[in-house]
């Protein structure tokens, strides 16, 4: 299968019609036609869905689609930095990472290095743990900024962060738990629960709650913590999530309490063993090291 078919096939999957798919490729519509057939009769699998205006794809296709992007997003990654020049340090380094006040050690160590080395672009890629270290395994990102994993890291090259990340609860102000200092786990056994779809499978909560996950009311989970903080503010339940990612003013009708006893989670940055680096990405990680 060759990568420029596989430009054809996301061309048309995402135009869902051959005649505009041709047209932005510059081919003829027969060409294009021919070799997504010559595609299909390789996989032994039917791609598309052909109507008379619209092509879909199928489960298959769907599949491929997914794959496929990946395959594509390596190569121009690859390109990008074959094409620097042996004397200019540029390009773009890719970091992966949940939302956390820690982060910002990764933009200190940006702008530190931006002074000397102004033609590296960063691209931060939001996600829990488990997006972020699959798109890492595949080699769709150079770093991944983990917190409080549930991952074995030994797997990967990795720098311990200074950062701690408290978790706690956020809440409304009107709620009965807003007028004390800090929650307790049995202040929440019988609470609506918003919680982290990670830490909940790596039991960072519910070793904490001293509850099994059937025995909690978790009423919705989340990925990224803004969202959690929506439906707080909209009184569906209580947020379990880590301090200092939400911006709480006066005017918030929310706020943060820190649980007790008091639950921190560590940070790390890691990468693959044995990844051959960009140059930008090579000097990025001296830097970080530099600054720690």
């Amino acid at each position: 299968m060759e990568i420029r078919v596989l430009k054809y096939f996301i061309t048309i999957a995402r135009e869902q019609n051959i005649s505009a798919a041709a047209e932005k490729l510059h081919l003829s519509q027969p060409t294009l036609s021919r070799q997504i057939k010559d595609m299909e009769d390789e996989l032994g699998k039917q791609l598309f869905i052909r109507g008379n205006r619209k092509i879909t794809l199928t489960e298959d296709g769907m599949i491929l689609r997914k794959r496929a992007e990946e395959i594509l997003d390596l190569v121009q990654k690859a390109e990008n930095e074959i094409a620097v020049s042996d004397k200019l340090i540029s390009g773009e380094i890719i970091i992966g990472t949940g939302e956390v006040d820690g982060v910002r050690i990764v933009a200190k160590t940006a702008k530190k290095l931006s002074e000397q080395y102004p033609n590296i672009q960063y691209n931060i890629i939001s996600g829990d743990s488990v997006d972020i270290i699959e798109k890492l395994d595949k080699g769709l990102i150079d770093f991944a900024v983990l917190v409080g994993y549930a991952i074995d890291i030994s797997k990967y090259d990795s720098v311990k962060l200074p950062n701690k990340e408290t978790w706690g609860v956020l809440m409304k102000n009107d709620c009965v738990l807003a007028q004390k200092e800090y929650v307790t786990a049995q202040d929440l056994w019988d609470k609506s629960l918003i919680v982290s779809r990670q830490a909940i499978k790596g039991k960072i909560l519910t070793d904490w709650l001293e509850k099994d996950i059937s025995q909690l009311n978790i009423i919705a989970y989340y990925n990224l913590v803004y969202n959690a903080s929506l439906m707080v503010e909209e009184g569906l339940g209580y947020a379990l999530c880590i301090d200092k990612i939400i911006n709480i003013t006066e005017d918030s009708n929310i706020c943060f309490k820190p649980f007790y006893p008091n639950l921190e989670v560590g940070m790390d940055i890691v990468w693959k063993k044995y990844q051959v680096f960009s140059r930008a990405s090579q000097k990025f990680l001296e830097a970080l090291k530099q600054m720690l």
